[in-house]
């Protein structure tokens, strides 16, 4: 690597960065003013996922776009770990495994305070600044033990990079599936392949159920790609998504606002057994209240063979002429 890309330390002045200062109380959320934002619990929410959030569409402080869990799933087994569902052991009686921030992947293996969250580590590429941290992830029970690397570049201020890393205790792994959850706030409808776009009325036919459908599998041969990179992208399907009527029983944080985006994930460097995968859901999450107009995609992430620290790119790129 020549001397023009080691990374250096770089000064508070080469970019604005929302960061806690390493103290208790701060809010664990690293971003930069009106660009893509990371933040994790005990920010409101489910335990056990990454918050993104995306005040550039026009959203308050407090509203987030989705979620990201964790899910490992070790060799010679088909069943996930789940991030958010598992009962923690270092938190008896609460759902969900811990999560907690570090500035570096050895911290990272040591059981952290989510109430002091660490700063992030800034740093200056190619006259760039970027914000690494790590998100240190509570054992499985299936013997997973994982850190999550996440970086947010000053020049790429619509994504989040994402790794994923397995620790020297861990189980070996087959996969790191890194998901994003809450497809069904945004109600995302059309999945961009390279070749066409598909809906959920093609996938799952007259689906009207409470849970999940089946999982829909499209392997890299099918996926859009930007050279040698693949790109999974969803978007919406209703050109004034404020319009939209809801049951009586919706829960007011279902409702959308806002503007329009496009989400998805890219992966620079696809292994050639990469798979992206979407489900989709009729009602929202923990309830009955159907989805304004049909079945939506939720979970919608890539599963590629485990290769330590491969980094996929998550985005939320606005698709309105008036989000900037």
């Amino acid at each position: 690597m020549s001397s023009s890309t080691e990374p250096t330390l770089s000064s508070s002045s080469s970019a604005d960065w929302i960061r806690p200062d390493g103290g208790p109380g701060g809010e664990p959320r690293w971003g930069l003013p009106g660009a893509l934002q990371v933040g994790l619990p005990p920010i409101p929410g489910p335990r056990g996922l990454l918050r993104i959030f995306t005040p550039y569409l026009d959203h308050p402080h407090e509203r987030l776009i989705n979620f990201v869990a964790i899910e490992p799933i070790p060799d010679g087994a088909s069943a996930r770990g789940f991030s958010e569902l598992e009962p923690s052991t270092l938190d008896p009686g609460r759902p969900g495994k811990r999560l907690w921030s570090a500035d570096s992947l050895e911290s990272a293996a040591v059981p952290g305070d989510p109430s002091a969250p660490a700063p992030g580590v800034i740093e200056e590429v190619d006259g760039t600044s970027r914000l690494t941290l790590w998100v240190g992830v509570e054992r499985f029970d299936n013997g997973a033990e994982v850190a999550v690397r996440v970086r947010l570049h000053a020049d790429r201020p619509h994504e989040v990079e994402l790794a994923g890393f397995a620790r020297e205790t861990s189980v070996p792994l087959a996969h790191l599936v890194l998901t994003a959850t809450m497809g069904n706030w945004a109600r995302l409808r059309e999945l961009h392949l390279a070749d066409r776009v598909v809906h959920p009325s093609e996938l799952w036919p007259g689906f009207t159920r409470t849970d999940f459908t089946e999982h829909a599998r499209f392997p890299l041969s099918l996926l859009a790609r930007d050279g040698d990179a693949a790109v999974v992208t969803a978007t919406g399907d209703e050109g004034d998504p404020l319009s939209a009527t809801y049951a009586d029983d919706t829960h007011a944080h279902w409702h959308f606002e806002g503007r329009r985006a496009a989400q998805g994930w890219r992966v620079d460097d696809p292994h050639p057994a990469l798979v992206a995968q979407v489900n989709g859901r009729w009602a929202y999450w923990a309830s009955t209240s159907p989805i304004p107009g049909g079945v939506a995609y939720e979970n919608v992430e890539i599963v590629e063979p485990f290769r330590q620290g491969a980094a996929l790119r998550f985005f939320v790129d606005p698709l309105d002429d008036t989000a900037s």
